[in-house]
């Protein structure tokens, strides 16, 4: 069956670079949109040299967010390029997204206001650092930084210790999302009223929308949690535990997985502990709960654990390293790693399917510019 094209007809001038605009960009793109990438004519987007690994030209960072699309080059000091690319844009674009700094394509005539005055029927997407208003509003921003002032990171690794971020991009893939989401339900409106208009988002909202449930919990108490490493501040036992091969995850998120797990371990006692007989009870007495159950589980390998734990329907899981997520066999029979014929470039699909059928990967990264020829139409 063909790949699914639900985007397909859709224009998408993506004016990005780094992670999270090219990330919003290539999710359109592999849901059908035709998405050209603009970029500077010297050396283009950054993470085109985030590497090694390189394959087909460029990093593989780079592909990973910007398959699906095509590449043109402008420079916006030119003014004859900043026309030929504002041409396009009014000519053929149903969304523009970009990701520079605040208010910097408004000095060459594309920002927002102008480019939809000029075309009521356009969808405008600001994907900015710290937010439209505010005073940080023309302050850069980078998924490390984002991590570290939305609080993120202070709920990383351990009491006592350094912090530490998530080394995945999460707060910049996170934005792109929600550029996605906001683009789509512009989109939406648009096919009722005619009408486009201006989308905004950011890495530090996005941040801040990670956090939405600490944040909650703050609100409520105006108490800091804790860190916890593998756990969390709400849910115990819900962490990773050392059974005498490795490390295993281990997820009795409710009073009655507890009841289970204390069976398991045949120490059905503990569930019946006024200490740990309700989840509220076992976060109050995390420091006594844990080392009771540290000193089982290191008593047998993972495996036997995790046997024991699937029969008795308890979550748990290895905690993998990527040559075991490679070759496990859901991540294959879900098909998400996936290849071209003639290519030794594997990247992660879409996580999505319709009626069964996942998007296709049909297109690596582009060349710099390899689509020079759209702004000459």
């Amino acid at each position: 069956m063909p790949s699914p094209k639900p985007l397909s007809g859709l224009v998408v001038i993506e004016i990005g670079h780094s992670i999270a605009a090219p990330y919003a960009g290539m999710i359109l793109g592999e849901l059908g949109a035709e998405v050209i990438k603009v970029e500077n004519p010297r050396s283009g987007d950054a993470a085109r040299g985030w590497g090694p690994p390189f394959l087909e030209g460029a990093a593989t960072c780079f592909h990973a967010v910007n398959r699906a699309k095509g590449s043109i080059t402008v420079d916006l000091a030119d003014p004859e390029d900043v026309a030929r690319l504002k041409a396009l844009i009014l000519e053929r674009a149903d969304v523009v997204l970009h990701n520079l700094k605040f208010g910097a394509l408004d000095r060459y005539g594309l920002g927002g206001a102008d480019l939809v005055a000029a075309k009521p029927d356009l969808v405008f997407c600001n994907l900015g650092a710290f937010g439209a208003t505010g005073p940080l509003r023309d302050k850069p921003g980078y998924d490390p930084m984002m991590q570290a002032y939305s609080g993120l990171m202070s709920l990383l690794g351990e009491d006592g210790r350094p912090p530490v971020r998530v080394p995945a991009s999460i707060i910049d893939m996170g934005a792109g999302m929600w550029s996605v989401i906001g683009i789509l339900s512009a989109l939406q409106e648009r096919g009722r009223t005619g009408k486009g208009g201006v989308v905004e988002t950011s890495l530090y909202e996005t941040g801040l929308a990670w956090m939405s449930i600490y944040l909650a919990g703050y609100l409520a108490n105006r108490e800091l949690p804790a860190r916890h490493g593998s756990g969390v501040d709400m849910i115990v036992p819900y962490q990773a535990f050392a059974a005498s091969d490795g490390y295993m995850m281990v997820a009795a998120g409710n009073d009655n997985l507890f009841r289970r797990l204390a069976a398991v371990l045949d120490r059905p006692g503990l569930a019946e502990d006024p200490r740990f007989h309700s989840n509220k009870d076992r976060v109050v007495n995390r420091k006594e709960l844990v080392p009771i159950l540290s000193d089982i589980f290191v008593t047998k390998p993972r495996a036997e654990w995790a046997g024991l734990l699937d029969a008795a329907g308890i979550p748990n899981g290895p905690i993998n390293t990527l040559d075991q997520v490679v070759a496990d066999p859901q991540t294959q029979a879900l098909g998400l790693i996936q290849t071209r014929s003639g290519s030794e470039l594997g990247l992660v699909g879409l996580p999505l399917s319709f009626d069964g059928i996942r998007p296709a990967f049909e297109r690596a990264g582009p060349g710099l510019g390899e689509d020079n020829a759209k702004l000459d139409r």
